[in-house]
């Protein structure tokens, strides 16, 4: 894990609890900050410290960190790095900021990097049991909604898990970012990675008869395909960027959970938007 990183870097994050390492921002000429265990520190040669005392990552750095976690090679990454991401070979996914070069109205790519904020997966076993016992049985599909960092991915890691093992489900993970098959999805599990879920959908139910699939970050235009499945008899799990019901484009789902943290239900609303105690 995180073996992209420059010397330096590493060298600081040695001094954490990897455990409660939740994400880093690196910015060129700027202070390097961590998340651990829910809070931003700044980070030194020796682990949090105070601003004065954080190291302060150069732009060669950022360069260096960006072409490692791309495999040492960015043609093969540039499909992801044109979305604003690469995922590293153990699901921490390398989001960047840079200059975005257009060509024919579609992104071509991204040049001069100068922030990357990495994420690190988690596999928290059994943070999903009391959403699964609430929301999911009965064969019913179901939207998590929380804003970014809220711990959906992980929560969908552990649903996968749980589904396979309390109801011997076949389930077909779309992980079109890498990051969500990053640990256990169960033993039931497929995994089609790198593919737009209009693909993963379509391809996945025809070759691989899943019961149900799980997926992450639900954009508008991914409706058409989770309708798809649901009225095919396949069920959904999946995640959105949402912070109220009423913001769901369209009501496909059984269950939306609102949550306040990692396996925390802030709110349940049924399929047509209502609370449900």
């Amino acid at each position: 894990m995180l073996d992209f990183l420059p010397e330096r870097i590493a060298e600081a994050v040695r001094h954490l609890n990897r455990n409660r390492l939740y994400e880093l921002r690196v910015r060129a000429d700027k202070p390097l900050r961590a998340n651990v265990g829910g809070d931003f520190r700044f980070l030194g040669a020796t682990g949090p410290c105070g601003e004065e005392d954080a190291l302060f990552p150069t732009q060669e750095e950022v360069d260096d960190l960006v072409f490692a976690a791309c495999g040492y090679s960015v043609y093969s990454a540039e499909n992801q790095l044109r979305q604003g991401f690469v995922t590293g070979k153990n699901g921490e996914r390398v989001g960047i900021a840079g200059t975005y070069v257009y060509e024919g109205g579609r992104v071509l790519a991204v040049r001069a990097v100068t922030s990357v904020c990495v994420r690190i997966p988690h596999a928290v076993t059994g943070c999903a049991e009391q959403i699964y016992a609430r929301c999911c049985e009965g064969r019913r599909s179901v939207l998590l909604m929380s804003p970014p960092g809220g711990g959906k991915t992980t929560l969908l890691r552990d649903l996968s898990r749980l589904a396979c093992e309390r109801e011997g489900l076949n389930v077909l993970v779309s992980d079109e970012r890498g990051e969500l098959s990053a640990g256990d999805t169960g033993k039931g599990s497929d995994v089609i990675r790198f593919a737009d879920k209009l693909t993963a959908f379509t391809a996945g139910i025809r070759a691989m008869r899943p019961d149900l699939i799980v997926t992450d970050e639900l954009l508008p235009e991914d409706y058409p395909a989770v309708q798809r499945a649901i009225r095919g008899g396949v069920r959904v799990f999946a995640s959105a960027h949402l912070t109220d019901v009423r913001y769901v484009p369209e009501k496909l789902f059984d269950r939306y959970v609102l949550l306040s943290g990692v396996g925390k239900i802030a709110a349940v609303f049924d399929a047509e938007g209502n609370h449900v105690d």
